[in-house]
């Protein structure tokens, strides 16, 4: 009698957690991809041109994404905390998988290029924001958002180099940028769906301010960070979701 007990409260248990997992089981792998226009990246040994005529390669490119969002037609919003640094040079880093969240249709996503004022103000730290990574001004007790280095025969750099290492959170030089991406069309969230997101690092470089690298080859501080934070904005956009 009392295992007959047992079993009916494991069975009554286990069928009134069902509708939870059905809820929280989905997810949504988010795969980036890097280009430059139409071209996929190839570090080192591949030479671009920005609107000047200018030529110049990549030999580094990475960034700091955090607070994803998913958005629905109800107006949900499901925020996935944490921050993770995508790198051209590790391809692990660009797939980020969203879990645990409803079934139902999404209309599109939101994140944040950057990190906050209370992570910039907590020093080092560990995971994505280990300091390990590069990503860390010492000198300035702040992270880093997005790095971008290459070579450029335009460059007047030692080496002809170019670099933007882009940070900061204070007005009036925040450099934190939030995108906001819509899809075509509705898109029904069951189990695993894929989005498939474009960076075009030729935006970096143009659009609103199309940068000479003649001129300027080197912005590692709050000169001109909020320009080539304003042009970085827009480098995202949706290859395909299903």
């Amino acid at each position: 009698m009392l295992i007959k007990r047992y079993l009916l409260l494991f069975i009554s248990f286990f069928f009134y957690q069902l509708p939870v997992l059905a809820q929280n089981g989905n997810k949504l792998n988010i795969i980036i991809e890097h280009f430059v226009g139409n071209e996929k990246v190839a570090l080192d040994s591949v030479f671009y041109k920005i609107d000047l005529g200018q030529s110049y390669n990549v030999t580094k490119f990475k960034y700091y994404l955090s607070n994803f969002k998913i958005l629905g037609n109800d107006s949900r919003v499901k925020n996935q905390e944490g921050y993770y640094l995508v790198n051209e040079d590790e391809d692990t880093t660009k797939k980020i998988v969203l879990n645990n969240f409803g079934e139902g249709s999404i209309t599109g996503i939101s994140f944040t290029l950057g990190v906050d004022s209370l992570h910039n103000c907590s020093g080092a730290q560990e995971g994505a924001l280990d300091p390990m990574y590069g990503m860390f001004w010492a000198w300035n007790s702040g992270y880093i958002f997005l790095k971008l280095e290459g070579k450029s025969p335009s460059s007047n750099s030692p080496g002809k180099i170019y670099e933007f290492h882009i940070g900061g959170f204070k007005e009036p030089t925040n450099c934190i940028r939030t995108i906001k991406l819509n899809f075509a069309q509705p898109v029904t969230i069951s189990g695993t769906n894929e989005l498939h997101l474009k960076v075009d690092i030729a935006e970096i470089l143009k659009n609103p301010v199309t940068i000479d690298l003649s001129k300027l080859s080197s912005v590692t501080d709050f000169h001109n960070a909020t320009m080539v934070a304003n042009n970085y904005q827009d480098m995202f956009s949706v290859i395909s979701v299903r």
